[in-house]
């Protein structure tokens, strides 16, 4: 939305301007509440990030984690300063994961395994050119949303495939986050003008932050969880301090 105080970054060049009022509480900051709600997605990956470096999990997941890391950093830097540049730190970090998450459920059962990494990093880093170049709006979107719904077939696979009541549990929380996170979203984007009348703007598209932060956690938990099983490490879910779930595995002494 249009600026209520002078800008530090100069005026806007990102493709996408959310409901949030620009600059309403520092001229170093867009959107506040688009930029701090990336905050809890950064700690829970790195909560993910330690407990699988820890009991050495496959490198896959960490870098995993740390991706999730880096498009939530490339998030608050492009909300703060709603720059094409900074659009895209956020981006192309987002087309990685997804690109990663199609490497961890599908490469297990892949009869060639030394292809599918190569021509996903090719794929990836192809993206970050084009995108830089052609500057992708909708087409972004409509990619992104398509490589997604690659995952569902085999999410709900490992499900069924899944006996684990709190590992199921953890998959019912990926889907409630991802449901309620793409409403708060929705309603940020089609109702922004009525909204933007309200006394207290209910920050939709900070609140899509939060639900999407879990939503890469609950989803990462459950895959760590799902490949520990296939691996032959014992896994079971367990919480750090009684609240936040996690898995705990138990490799064989010889590993």
């Amino acid at each position: 939305m249009a600026e209520i105080i002078s800008s530090f970054w100069g005026p806007v060049t990102s493709t996408t301007d959310c409901c949030e009022k620009n600059y309403a509480y520092s001229s170093y900051i867009a959107e506040f509440y688009n930029t701090i709600s990336n905050i809890p997605t950064i700690l829970l990956a790195l909560i993910g990030l330690i407990s699988a470096h820890t009991q050495r999990f496959e490198k896959r997941f960490c870098v995993l984690h740390l991706s999730i890391m880096a498009f939530a950093i490339g998030s608050m830097l492009y909300h703060a300063t709603l720059q094409h540049v900074k659009q895209q730190s956020n981006e192309t970090p987002m087309m990685w994961e997804i690109l990663l998450y199609i490497y961890i459920l599908y490469s297990p059962d892949w009869h060639y395994p030394r292809t599918m990494p190569i021509f996903l990093c090719l794929y990836g880093a192809i993206f970050a050119i084009v995108h830089s170049v052609l500057r992708f709006g909708i087409g972004f979107k409509v990619h992104y949303v398509i490589l997604s719904l690659l995952c569902i077939p085999r999410m709900y696979k490992y499900y069924i495939y899944t006996d684990d009541v709190c590992a199921k549990c953890l998959a019912r929380l990926y889907v409630a986050t991802l449901l309620l996170g793409s409403l708060a979203w929705l309603s940020d984007l089609v109702f922004c003008n009525k909204i933007s009348s309200w006394p207290i703007n209910p920050q939709g598209h900070a609140l899509w932050h939060v639900f999407m932060g879990f939503n890469s956690y609950f989803a990462n938990t459950f895959l760590m969880f799902c490949r520990a099983q296939q691996c032959g490490w014992s896994p079971r879910i367990v919480r750090l301090m009684g609240v936040l779930p996690y898995v705990k595995i138990q490799k064989p002494k010889r590993q």
